[in-house]
């Protein structure tokens, strides 16, 4: 066998593997934004494939994302050559077919021939699989040889928190997992610096040894990337976020508001609105809690009157497990947000229904049926821009004394709620003049009642 090649033996490619250039591709798709079962449907692999790139490469491409040079032949100038090699056409009639040199061709069919069978027989994607494998220049990383450097980047991020009297401080911590995001709960105290506060102090803390000099991007390398082997992946814990896969900046980008058409973008609001003039304008949003709990906050523009709307979980929470794209119990869903908000805003009079200005959550992508279904247009604020909706905005910090943050809203029933929201509106505010939302609500309403006796015929 290494006669016919005249090359040391090569293992044997096994299972035909996915060719590198489609999963450089599914890298640029990653690099574009797009998720991982989404890149893998864009070159043709399957998600279990794609999640396992993704996965091992801790969601960072293990390879260069530059297009080859066409110094090198890719895999259809290879198909090209084993179609026409079947058909007994000349290694220099090959090259010039391809434009490539006669040398070229004969070293591709020399080198790169499945030689299994004793023959040199040329395949596609044997060649590009051994192809694929002397193009590998693997290079140990630096954190890999120099333990000095390692074991400093490791003090720095993942070093213990020790009290005056030396014990170790700070809770224990549940079993890192590799999940994406660590959820509520305790996490161990670390020294916590971050790679580049690691890879500048190394500058001032060893100024002449030019040994001791790493780049930030190469630590999270070595914690993201598998293959590096330099530092566990768990130290990823001790990172800020605790993220377990490193997630693509494109991906920040990526349009999370398909609900909020420009139709009811807050630039589209009645211009009546802003001045607070006329009753009937509302600001909405959620309170939330632990364990997925929720409140609906109900604000009125002009006289502050405040409703709270009760969202209980559905029935199976906490007995059926949580799976993917499955059916929302958490109380907040679009279709349970949008029923209750409904009962809610369709128990006012007609005139104290004109808007709903809400946050840009997901739980309201159901406006469109909330809108036919009450008559009441819904405007959704800019991204990032809470004082588009200071009102409401306001009412919830006020709510968070009844409701403070870190504890399960969901033990609170529909009358404990309307009890709050009764004692917010019967606070008496200074933008009132000092009079109470519902004294301002109730004024409102009498001249309504009014000016509709008075032009009764």
């Amino acid at each position: 066998m290494q006669a016919l090649t005249g090359r040391s033996p090569m293992k044997s490619p096994g299972a035909p593997a996915h060719r590198r250039e489609i999963e450089r591709a599914f890298w640029r798709e990653i690099a574009k934004g797009l998720l991982a079962e989404e890149a893998a449907a864009a070159v043709g692999v399957s998600q279990a494939v794609g999640g396992r790139w993704f996965r091992h490469g801790g969601g960072m491409p293990p390879m260069d994302l530059a297009p080859l040079s066409g110094r090198y032949l890719c895999f259809q100038e290879r198909e090209e050559i084993a179609i026409w090699k079947a058909q007994d056409v000349g290694v220099r009639e090959i090259a010039r077919r391809l434009g490539r040199h006669p040398s070229t061709i004969s070293r591709e069919l020399r080198r790169n021939a499945a030689t299994r069978g004793g023959r040199l027989d040329y395949r596609a994607s044997v060649a590009q699989w051994k192809a694929d494998l002397v193009a590998q220049r693997p290079k140990a990383a630096k954190l890999a040889t120099n333990d000095r450097l390692r074991h400093y980047v490791q003090e720095r991020l993942s070093g213990q928190i020790h009290g005056p009297d030396g014990t170790v401080l700070g809770p224990e911590a549940g079993p890192w997992k590799g999940r994406n995001k660590p959820h509520r709960g305790d996490r161990r105290w670390v020294t916590a610096w971050s790679p580049e506060q690691i890879a500048n102090r190394l500058k001032a803390d060893f100024p002449d040894d030019e040994s001791m000099r790493i780049s930030h991007e190469a630590i999270y390398q070595a914690l993201y990337v598998e293959s590096r082997g330099a530092l566990k992946r768990e130290l990823v814990a001790c990172l800020r976020t605790g993220r377990a896969l490193r997630a693509p900046r494109a991906r920040s980008k990526r349009k999370a508001w398909a609900h909020v058409t420009p139709e009811v973008m807050i630039s589209e609001r009645p211009a009546e609105v802003d001045d607070r003039a006329v009753p009937g304008h509302w600001e909405g949003d959620l309170v939330i809690g632990l364990e997925r709990s929720a409140i609906g906050t109900l604000v009125e523009r002009a006289t502050r009157f405040t409703m709270l709307v009760h969202l209980p979980r559905q029935e199976g929470y906490g007995i059926i497990p949580r799976t993917k794209n499955g059916p929302p119990l958490a109380g907040y869903g679009a279709e349970t947000m949008k029923t209750a908000l409904a009962a809610a805003i369709g128990a006012l009079p007609e005139q104290l229904r004109r808007s709903l200005t809400w946050d840009r959550g997901k739980e309201l992508s159901a406006h469109a049926q909330f809108t036919i279904e009450t008559g009441v247009p819904v405007f959704f604020a800019d991204p990032h821009s809470p004082w588009q909706r200071a009102t409401n905005e306001n009412t919830n910090g006020l709510l968070r004394q009844y409701f403070p943050k870190g504890t399960d809203l969901s033990r609170w029933s529909a009358d404990d709620i309307a009890a709050v929201a009764a004692a917010l509106n019967a606070r008496p505010r200074k933008s009132l003049g000092w009079r109470t939302p519902a004294e301002a609500l109730n004024d409102h309403l009498n001249s309504l009642l009014s000016s509709s006796v008075a032009t009764t015929p």
